[in-house]
Order: structure tokens, then C-alpha cells, then sequence
């Protein structure tokens, strides 16, 4: 299976904290529905890319900090995630920055809905 609309509803959460091009509310309507171990994938990927240093850190890192704060609920889904044997085996067998966020977010999504 493609599981395409999967990959959309992940890429869409991930483009929405990356680029900042929606309000935190719309962000968190989104996260909150989502499975636990994504968001935890997607705020460590992004983590990964956006180190201390890199000149667009301060807004996408905010952005993670402004939801977790807005919703606690995506806080916990964040901490439960870390938990989840699918987040475990892409730490495991993969590097955040060796796959691109089209790589990242297909691997993923086949995984958690496989």
C-alpha cells in the first residue's frame, strides 16, 4: 500500500513547524491528531536539521516549544512517542539526516501504518 493520504496528513504536520507558514492553532489541531511515535519522529528530525547554529533554529525550534506549550497534550504524545518501538528502530537503523523530508516522512509513515 501507498498510504497516501498518511504521508500527506505527515509531511503537511512537518512543512506547517518547518516553514512556519500556519498559526500555532492550526499547527496544533493537526499534531494532536496525529499518532504519537510521528510526533515524536517529526520534532526530533526537525531537531536534527535545525541544531543550534543553523540560521533558521530559533524559528523552527520555537515553533515546536510554542505547540508543546499551547498543548500539553502533544507534549505527552511527544514523550510517549520517544517510547514506541518504531521510533526506537529508526534511531537504531537510520540517521535523521541521512534521508530528506520526502525519504523521511514515506519511510515512516510505511512503517507506522504497515
Amino acid at each position: 500500500m501507498s498510504f497516501e493520504f498518511e504521508k500527506r496528513a505527515a509531511r503537511h504536520l512537518l512543512t506547517m513547524l518547518e516553514d512556519g507558514t500556519r498559526p500555532v492553532a492550526d499547527i496544533r489541531v493537526e499534531a494532536e491528531q496525529a499518532d504519537p511515535a510521528l510526533v515524536y519522529l517529526v520534532f526530533a528530525w526537525l531537531r536534527d536539521r535545525y541544531h543550534p547554529g543553523h540560521s533558521a533554529a530559533e524559528g523552527v525550534l520555537g515553533r515546536i516549544v510554542a505547540l508543546c506549550q499551547a498543548s500539553p497534550q502533544v507534549s505527552r504524545m511527544a514523550r510517549e512517542g520517544e517510547k514506541d518501538s518504531i521510533c526506537v528502530w529508526f534511531e537504531e537503523s537510520y540517521s535523521y539526516r541521512q534521508l530528506d523530508r520526502e525519504e523521511f516522512i514515506d519511510l515512516i509513515v510505511e512503517k507506522l501504518e504497515g
